[in-house]
């Protein structure tokens, strides 16, 4: 009889049921596998017959200073672990989920890195010109920045998501979420642009056709790697000198959203978030509004 691969059952579950992004699988898969290599490595035996002991053991292995995880990776190697043990509990593989008992300290929180209004004009001011990919980074940097798509979210979109007489996209999100999300009017005149001239010019050259929003330069659909990469490229012509990740726009469109006085449940909405404690990590403030703040309500400001 062959032996039943519920590893390999669990990662497509992930996808089609969860509706988890591929680098998400990945990711969980990556922590899994390690975890099973630690107990080939030491005479662990089976995966199914894991108990509290061994959880134990390989939480001990993990803290081991030599090693050099950071809390936060340990976090996630045990909480990708305690989704996989409690998918074959509900299977009825195991009759336990030996890692359902164990509970880490809290993570460390790191406040989210944003750009502030000026540097968000610097980098505006680098992608003007009537190149197809510079009005594509220009489209690319507006919607990232005006409406926080995650960059998967992103690089999926496509053209029957976007109501341009309501200004909103229907966005397919986590979990198989969906949710609107409104774009404003430098988005829809950088997409328009965009849409009629540079992306228009490059799928006619390269003779493509599909309903992808984004292309890369050969008129295909760009890949989330590919956005991450224009968007270095970006930053690189302007007079910002830090590197630049997609999510840092995802997070600059909440910050700004906030400490323009927008409410915590909206943003939670606009985000897409399950929880509002997910979203609760970006209230923090600028110096700029604390000042502000400070002289407009201190009697001695």
């Amino acid at each position: 009889m062959i032996k039943r691969d519920w590893s390999h059952e669990f990662f497509r579950y992930l996808i089609v049921e969860r509706g988890y992004s591929e680098e998400t699988q990945i990711a969980y898969q990556a922590d899994i596998q390690a975890f099973f290599d630690f107990l080939a490595d030491n005479g662990g035996g089976n995966y199914l017959e894991v108990d509290y002991r061994d959880v134990r053991i390989y939480l001990s292995f993990l803290n081991d200073h030599e090693k050099k995880y950071s809390r936060n990776t340990i976090s996630r190697k045990i909480a990708s672990l305690r989704s996989f043990y409690q998918y074959l509990l509900k299977q009825e593989v195991i009759a336990e989920n030996p890692f359902s008992y164990i509970h880490l300290k809290k993570k460390n929180i790191k406040l989210p890195r944003f750009f502030y209004e000026n540097e968000m004009e610097a980098l505006f001011k680098s992608v003007e010109g009537s190149e197809p990919l510079q009005q594509r980074n220009r489209a690319l940097l507006e919607i990232l920045y005006g409406s926080g798509l995650r960059v998967s979210e992103c690089a999926a979109l496509e053209l029957q998501q976007i109501d341009w007489e309501s200004g909103v996209l229907l966005i397919h999100g986590k979990g198989n979420k969906q949710r609107y999300v409104p774009f404003g009017v430098y988005a829809q005149e950088a997409l328009t642009t965009y849409f009629n001239e540079g992306r228009q010019q490059l799928m006619t050259k390269f003779h493509k056709e599909h309903s992808f929003a984004f292309v890369n330069r050969l008129g295909d659909p760009i890949t989330s790697t590919g956005i991450e990469y224009a968007l270095n490229q970006v930053i690189r012509k302007s007079s910002l000198d830090s590197n630049i990740h997609p999510h840092m726009l995802r997070h600059t469109f909440a910050t700004h959203l906030l400490n323009n006085g927008a409410d915590m449940r909206t943003v939670q909405e606009l985000l897409g978030h399950a929880n509002l404690s997910t979203t609760q990590i970006y209230a923090h403030v600028t110096k700029e509004s604390l000042q502000k703040n400070y002289r407009q309500f201190h009697p001695r400001a």
